[in-house]
């Protein structure tokens, strides 16, 4: 596969091997709406990685390489040492790629899933099974699974390239831009997500994103601490999402990156059921709904430290909870509507006032407009702090706040 230095030129842009998989991908949707699509690409997207990673370690044991002389190439508990998934007979890509043309490759698709969900606890109720459904043209499935047998994408190689991670954040970015409004329903553009985590640099310690979407701001967090001289591990993850096909997104964009999560038992609405409900993290990194009307209430909340929040307008109650669950020495990142920095409806001005003058704001971050797909207005950043930052640390952050304004990008 080029590389994006061996792109050549589409309309005079460079275009690399992500958009040009894209492109082909993209050809042969047909009439399915993006929304059902996205799931149906990625979810083979991640199959061919895990079973990529397998047939690599596989080739290891059958070489006698394996942890003991004599290792068993069909001992499943050999891959999990490895952290490598375990990908039985019936979903390894040879297999599936070998029924790619014949008329039941949904059947084997949805077989194969449910067998690497047995046999992979980590992925139970999260991997995609409706491939036979009649809405999807199975000759145009078979293309698609060609088309992707074309890259490797597990390997140790394209590991270290990190070639899964871009060709499933350039998806994601794709078909947020294709969904338009309900794609910022599971994706926050990435130089949002850079600059959150750039400014508050979570280098250890524990990270909670209640309406974590696709999860887009942990995969960043984890690659901050890498790049910083870090380990994958140093910080510990905690998501929810409302959402059940976004939550099975966040799973997966993260299990393909070894990275370890605790999105608890199920999706659920943050206010109605906190599933982290004793957790104080040291960092709160998010991009809740917008100006959110149709979201539960509880007069008495543990939450509603700085006021009751209005029930036409979610975007204190979010901003409490974030409070609420940030470490003494904790640091609080997220987007919100303009509107939040000036709005005095419904009490919100008293809220604003009181948490002010709890000295928990440390930095305010205003927006251009046209960076997100759910809104076209702009928007801000808040930045809270129980435990202020040093003057060093603040002239750093300020100092990214001013590269970034100068490099937006989409």
């Amino acid at each position: 596969m080029a590389s994006t230095k061996d792109s050549k030129k589409n309309n005079g842009a460079v275009i690399g091997f992500e958009a040009k998989l894209w492109l082909a991908a993209d050809k042969l949707r047909n009439n399915m709406d993006a929304a059902e699509y996205k799931h149906v690409v990625l979810g083979l997207i991640f199959l061919k990685y895990i079973s990529d990673a397998f047939e690599e370690m596989r080739a290891k044991l059958l070489s006698g390489k394996g942890s003991y002389e004599g290792s068993d190439p069909e001992d499943a508990d050999e891959y999990r040492a490895e952290n490598v998934f375990w990908v039985p007979k019936e979903a390894r890509w040879s297999h599936l790629q070998a029924s790619a043309r014949q008329p039941t490759i949904g059947k084997v698709l949805d077989d194969a899933m449910v067998a690497v969900e047995r046999d992979n606890t980590r992925l139970k109720g999260v991997l995609p099974k409706d491939y036979a459904r009649p809405g999807i043209d199975k000759h145009r499935l078979g293309e698609l699974i060609d088309l992707i047998g074309t890259i490797g994408l597990g390997d140790a190689a394209n590991r270290s390239k990190d070639i899964l991670g871009r060709v499933y954040e350039y998806f994601l970015t794709q078909f947020a831009s294709a969904e338009g409004k309900n794609g910022g329903q599971f994706y926050t553009p990435n130089c949002i997500v850079r600059l959150i985590v750039g400014m508050l640099s979570p280098y250890k310690g524990r990270i909670y994103d209640p309406c974590c979407g696709s999860g887009g701001m942990f995969v960043q967090s984890e690659k901050f601490v890498v790049e910083h001289g870090g380990r994958i591990g140093d910080i510990a993850i905690y998501g929810q999402e409302s959402n059940s096909t976004t939550r099975r997104l966040a799973i997966m964009n993260l299990a393909i990156r070894g990275i370890e999560a605790d999105f608890g038992p199920e999706q659920a609405d943050t206010f109605r059921r906190d599933l982290h409900k004793d957790l104080r993290a040291q960092f709160v990194i998010a991009n809740p709904p917008f100006n959110d009307s149709d979201w539960h209430r509880a007069d008495e909340d543990v939450r509603w430290a700085y006021g009751v929040p209005p029930k036409g307008n979610a975007n204190f109650a979010w901003v409490q909870h974030f409070i609420h669950h940030l470490a003494a020495d904790g640091f609080a990142g997220f987007v919100l509507a303009n509107g939040s920095m000036s709005s005095n409806q419904s009490g919100e001005g008293e809220i604003r006032k009181a948490i002010v003058e709890a000295d928990l704001v440390d930095c305010m971050v205003a927006l251009p407009g046209q960076l997100f797909y759910s809104t076209q207005i702009p928007v801000c950043l808040w930045f809270l702090s129980k435990k202020k930052m040093t003057a060093s640390s603040a002239t750093a952050a300020n100092r990214l706040c001013f590269w970034t304004h100068a490099r937006w990008e989409r």
